[in-house]
């Protein structure tokens, strides 16, 4: 069982053609999905055969239902809690090489530590938690991210936290960030998250300075592949090449298919190489998370 405790919310996916035009029109397909880092992880878990309950926080309407229930047909238990707020939203602007969003996380900053605590305190002996650093990154949410640290030290879980996002890192602070996850099994950052923790320097030189705040590190290089650092040395694995035709949850994708891998016992190097493919396929479609089956 894995326990996913992060962000539910409503994508607005803007996949433009060409560049920006500022002031005036840029041809586009505009798609509306569900997303949030937290969900769109929890539901490529789910695609790839995980036992998963994500942990999250909605309005009372309409899109909040509607997010709930594409989580539910695709296989993802629900711990949703009805906030007294509207169902968050993210416009994506995204193109072949990048992305951008423009965000108001709505409910999402009113998860409630409550019912996050009760939810992973329940959860089956040996079950793992991974934790979307979204909740840590904004203070409405920070006491419900910090719930789920504790109470999965109290019930034994091994815990995961994925840094989630630069700009919000950055704002928190670096030191900040990496005190409340201390201890964590398991960190994954990007490359620009990377640097916001660890500094400038290679891949395997930030890696080694946050491995003295947490037992494992992933550092996610893209199209450049991912590194992990851990006590038993270092693991690199090359990405799968493919063709990108929208880079939107392809981290989310990557950490469940490397969590999935973990958790059922695999080295470093299958858990990159299970990342890297879940990655691919990600990547490869328009959206945050899995086609229908």
């Amino acid at each position: 069982m894995i326990l996913v405790v992060g962000d539910l919310v409503t994508d607005v996916l803007v996949e433009h053609r060409g560049p920006i035009q500022p002031g005036s029109d840029t041809d586009a397909v505009i798609r509306v999905a569900g997303g949030g880092q937290g969900a769109n992880t929890a539901a490529w878990l789910a695609h790839a055969g995980r036992v998963v309950t994500l942990v999250a926080a909605v309005g009372d309407d309409r899109p909040g239902r509607d997010r709930v229930a594409e989580l539910e047909a695709g296989g993802v238990r629900c711990a949703v809690r009805i906030a007294d707020a509207a169902t968050g939203s993210v416009v994506v602007l995204t193109g072949a090489a990048e992305r951008t969003m423009i965000t108001d996380r709505g409910a999402s900053l009113l998860l409630d530590p409550d019912h996050v605590t009760a939810v992973v305190s329940a959860a089956p002996a040996g079950g793992h938690l991974h934790l979307s650093g979204y909740p840590l990154l904004h203070a409405g949410s920070r006491p419900a991210g910090l719930a789920a640290l504790t109470a999965a030290a109290s019930r034994g879980l091994t815990v995961s936290v994925d840094a989630a996002s630069a700009a919000p890192l950055r704002a928190v602070g670096a030191e900040a960030f990496l005190d409340w996850v201390r201890g964590a099994d398991l960190l994954l950052c990007n490359a620009d998250e990377a640097d916001v923790l660890a500094g400038p320097g290679t891949p395997a030189e930030q890696a080694e300075r946050l491995a003295g705040r947490v037992r494992n590190v992933v550092v996610k290089q893209g199209a450049g592949g991912a590194l992990w650092h851990g006590p038993d040395g270092v693991a690199t694995v090359a990405a799968e090449s493919v063709p990108v035709k929208d880079p939107t949850g392809a981290g989310d994708a990557f950490a469940a298919g490397l969590l999935a891998a973990w958790c059922s016992g695999a080295d470093p190097e299958a858990a990159l190489r299970a990342g890297n493919t879940l990655g691919a396929t990600a990547v490869s479609t328009v959206g945050g998370r899995p086609s229908p089956r």
